[in-house]
């Protein structure tokens, strides 16, 4: 018998790749590239220690989200739509119950993240704990007394469409596409899901033959990351750019090229904390070109920035009592609390803070400064 002929992986990602141009509209080529090659991630799972969360978000509904996800769906390995699915059902079929792990699409994220989230902390533990491979999650079973724990396996791929944003945790584990409503010049075809889902499927079923040939290749690699990707995102790029190595062509490179892309975004998209959003004003809009300024002074600038949330911070103006409280959660380089100090004016002293104490916090916790290329972020520091 003759053996079947191998699947070219380069040809193949570009016929999933001219799928979703096809339906969808994403706002950069990178984002292309990048839910491409999730798809094809989704069939090797094992071959990787974490998972990154694939996420469709934007500010306003009719942004072409929840067709992204649905065409997705066609392309991964046992799609599972979980809109309303509760956390036990969720636990029991990443557990294998019904005979083999879910990729898990969450439409409407937001409402699982957003105000009416109180019932929902499980889900949320869930998708947390469902990035790292060999990660479980414990809960009580039985009847009335009769009751044991038992621990219950989360990795699994997770896509997300919703409105707004995400809780940081998953945000950083995240390949983030931020979609947007199309312009009446960008035109795609319409879904037709008895006839698309099929086709999509039969690209999912090309996608799962070629990933079992590559398994083993990709199980051992080690890819080379662009300079600057450290930390939690090449958490999330290395899976994504072994699949691009595996397939060859100019995955390899328009794969690295999405990577730099992406990542900048996410950093110039994510205000952080409150604290790093202050740290951030601070570096670029009240100290910029001064190496010390009196609190009165810091504060005026503050609140008088425009799209900032000093003027109006929980219902009056920030304050220095509330500025001081901020900052002393962050440390000089010598490792001592930023506090105010005294600054000699002309005929007077007054309480105001330095540049150089809060140099190492903007060093440790602020995204790169505009028009700065991406840096590393420094050794040792935490990204959750």
């Amino acid at each position: 018998m003759t053996a079947p002929a191998a699947i070219d992986g380069a040809a193949l990602l570009d016929e999933v790749e001219a799928f979703h141009r096809r339906f969808n509209v994403f706002p950069t080529e990178a984002a292309f590239v990048a839910v491409t090659l999730w798809d094809a991630h989704a069939h090797l799972l094992d071959a990787f220690d974490s998972t990154p969360r694939l996420a469709f978000l934007s500010p306003e509904p009719g942004s072409g989200k929840s067709r992204a996800l649905e065409v997705v769906e066609t392309l991964v390995p046992r799609a599972m739509a979980a809109v309303d699915a509760s956390a036990a059902a969720l636990f029991r079929s990443v557990s294998g119950v019904d005979g083999g792990r879910p990729t898990i699409l969450f439409d409407e994220i937001d409402t699982i993240f957003g105000p009416k989230a109180g019932e929902n902390e499980q889900l949320r533990g869930f998708i947390n704990a469902g990035h790292t491979r060999g990660r479980v999650m414990y809960r009580c079973v039985g009847d009335g007394a009769n009751q044991q724990v038992q621990g219950f396996p989360s990795y699994c791929a997770v896509a997300v469409a919703g409105l707004g944003s995400l809780p940081d945790t998953i945000m950083t584990r995240s390949v983030i596409v931020r979609m947007r409503r199309r312009a009446r010049n960008e035109q795609v075809e319409a879904f037709r899901t008895r006839i698309h889902v099929r086709e999509g499927n039969q690209l999912r079923d090309q996608l799962a033959t070629w990933a079992e040939a590559v398994q083993e290749q990709v199980t051992d690699a080690f890819p080379e990351l662009p300079d600057g990707i450290a930390d939690r995102p090449a958490d999330v790029w290395e899976p994504l750019l072994a699949i691009a190595d595996a397939a060859g062509g100019d995955w390899p490179k328009r794969a690295r090229e999405a990577c730099v892309t992406l990542v900048k975004a996410s950093r110039a998209n994510d205000k952080g904390s409150i604290g790093i959003r202050l740290l951030t004003d601070l570096r670029d809009h009240v100290l910029i070109g001064i190496d010390r300024l009196p609190t009165v002074a810091i504060l005026d600038r503050l609140n008088a920035l425009d799209d900032a949330p000093w003027a109006d911070f929980n219902g009056k103006p920030l304050d220095s009592r509330r500025l001081s409280r901020m900052l002393s959660d962050y440390v000089t380089a010598d490792g001592d609390p930023v506090t105010s100090r005294n600054i000699k004016t002309a005929g007077s002293v007054l309480k105001g803070y330095y540049a150089t104490d809060l140099h190492d916090a903007w060093q440790r916790y602020c995204p790169p400064p505009p028009e700065s290329p991406l840096l590393p972020l420094p050794d040792g520091e935490n990204t959750d």
